[in-house]
């Protein structure tokens, strides 16, 4: 049973799974409010009017909504509802979505105030002056940056339920150095750490609880090698069978002392998230990102061959100038790496970030509502970027989802760029869709088109998938002939002049 709370700090996440880590932070650092504040977290599945009826539950005179892309539009039907069901709560928005005035979405005029950048200090002042009954004149509030070793971490705030069943996440900086205009990071005027010894008595609690998959969200991991060590040598030295550790790495930054203790680890306990996004040196250049290709596919190439580490690598398609030729270069030099999964990111709009000069230049043209994503540019039309939106669907379906190991190799051939999106161009046609494919289909139609494509031999084609099929457990026997398809098409139309009949009648 939940208690009437001042103050609620909520959020929508985008699955339960997930966790919001910069609510933590504030709850942790409320200080003499802690003990009136309540922090609820939902899901965008969940309806807006259910979400508001358990907000008023805690009878709160504060409602705090953190903000991002991802949620604005489900936080925005729910602020609505709550304004006119209890006109009289105050409402605080923070988070990336709301920080860049004037570049504010439609919520803000809804809301009393709005934290723009860090709150774990402002929300709290701004807290103690609305229950004070002297509430500031100002609607936009700036966040006032915190010195690291001031605050209070955030981590005993994880819930036993949040340790057996979410994501955990844990920070050992913020901040980056770098100026990658599509990223809000750059913003950033460099990457601070916090203290390392209070953070890893904090580490070492939650192990004592029972986390065993640490997702870090430090943006440059490996910036400074001597305490990546430091890190790595502490988990490293506390090993089980099922500790997992995750880390966004810096690609062409990997020191003999890095290496060192990474090839210590054993395999299948360390995920790498390696922000690639092109290797188009020209684009590079424009959205001021400083990479090295030549140590970025070097280090990928070695952590592939001597570590057991799990690589997911991330390219960005639309960026300004690009187009399907740079892309599939950037794809397939990628693809030669090796790594385990290739995120296939399509640009999305963030408000506040550098990348936005190059809008009226290069025609970037995004979708108007959330996630506002690109739909065109002065080198991708449209329908291009349609068929790159099917491509990363069913790259992440085929390639990235490992069901396909024997198979994927054949369907990339020599080209892995251009084959691939025939194959997802045939899938697309043939389906109408890029969605809720059955998987016992998604075999059967793979090997229908390329065997049609007539430059896969037939006999290896089935055993490749037979085999890839056995390993998924699919139920049933494949059925590799078009007959399945028309028979389908057909009852279905038997089924339609079915209906039309008893509808006549």
């Amino acid at each position: 049973m939940t208690t009437a709370s001042n103050i609620v700090l909520t959020t929508l996440n985008a699955r339960y799974m997930h966790t919001a880590f910069g609510l933590r932070y504030l709850l942790s650092n409320m200080g003499d409010l802690q003990n009136q504040t309540q922090l609820l977290e939902f899901t965008i599945q969940e309806q807006p009017i259910t979400i508001a009826e358990q907000l008023l539950t805690q009878t709160p005179q504060i409602i705090g909504f953190s903000v991002y892309i991802w949620n604005v539009v489900e936080i925005t039907q729910t602020i609505a509802l709550l304004k006119q069901i209890a006109p009289d709560i105050i409402l605080i928005l923070g988070g990336p979505e709301v920080s860049h005035a004037p570049d504010l979405p439609a919520v803000c005029d809804d809301v009393d105030y709005i934290i723009s950048g860090p709150g774990e200090l402002s929300f709290p002042a701004l807290c103690q002056q609305i229950l004070a009954g002297t509430p500031p004149a100002e609607k936009m509030i700036t966040g006032v940056q915190p010195k690291l070793d001031e605050l209070v971490l955030p981590y005993h705030a994880y819930t036993d339920d949040d340790i057996q069943n979410r994501l955990i996440y844990v920070e050992a900086s913020r901040g980056c150095p770098f100026k990658c205009e599509f990223c809000l990071s750059s913003l950033d005027k460099t990457a601070t750490a916090f203290p390392l010894t209070p953070f890893l008595a904090e580490m070492e609690v939650l192990l004592e609880r029972g986390v065993r998959n640490f997702k870090f969200i430090d943006r440059t991991f490996n910036l400074k090698v001597a305490t990546s060590v430091s890190i790595l040598t502490f988990f490293l030295d506390r090993m089980t069978d099922d500790l997992y550790l995750h880390f966004e790495v810096i690609p062409d930054n990997l020191p003999d002392k890095l290496k060192a203790i990474l090839s210590q680890f054993p395999a299948n306990h360390l995920q790498f998230e390696i922000g690639v996004q092109t290797f188009d040196p020209e684009i590079q250049t424009r959205i001021n990102r400083k990479q090295n290709n030549d140590k970025t596919k070097a280090n990928i190439k070695w952590l592939r061959e001597h570590t057991g580490a799990h690589l997911h690598t991330d390219l960005i398609f639309g960026l300004p100038g690009d187009t399907l030729d740079n892309f599939a270069d950037s794809f397939d030099q990628l693809i030669a790496l090796n790594p385990q999964e290739i995120q296939l990111g399509i640009l999305k709009k963030l408000r506040g970030a550098p990348l936005n000069r190059h809008n009226e230049q290069f025609q970037l043209r995004y979708n108007p509502q959330a996630p506002y994503n690109i739909l065109s540019t002065s080198t991708v039309t449209f329908h291009t970027m349609q068929r790159m939106n099917r491509f990363a669907r069913f790259w992440d379906m085929i390639g990235n989802s490992g069901r396909f190991h024997h198979t994927l190799p054949l369907i990339l051939g020599d080209t892995p760029f251009q084959s691939f999106l025939q194959l997802s161009d045939a899938m697309y046609q043939r389906t109408g869709s890029s969605w809720k494919i059955a998987l016992k289909r998604q075999f059967e139609l793979i090997y229908l088109i390329l065997r049609d494509d007539d430059k896969t031999d037939s006999a290896a084609l089935q055993q490749a998938i037979e085999s890839d099929a056995k390993r998924c457990q699919i139920k049933g026997a494949l059925v590799f002939s078009d007959v399945s398809v028309k028979t389908k098409q057909q009852t279905g139309t038997a089924n339609k002049r079915q209906l039309r009949h008893q509808a006549a009648s």
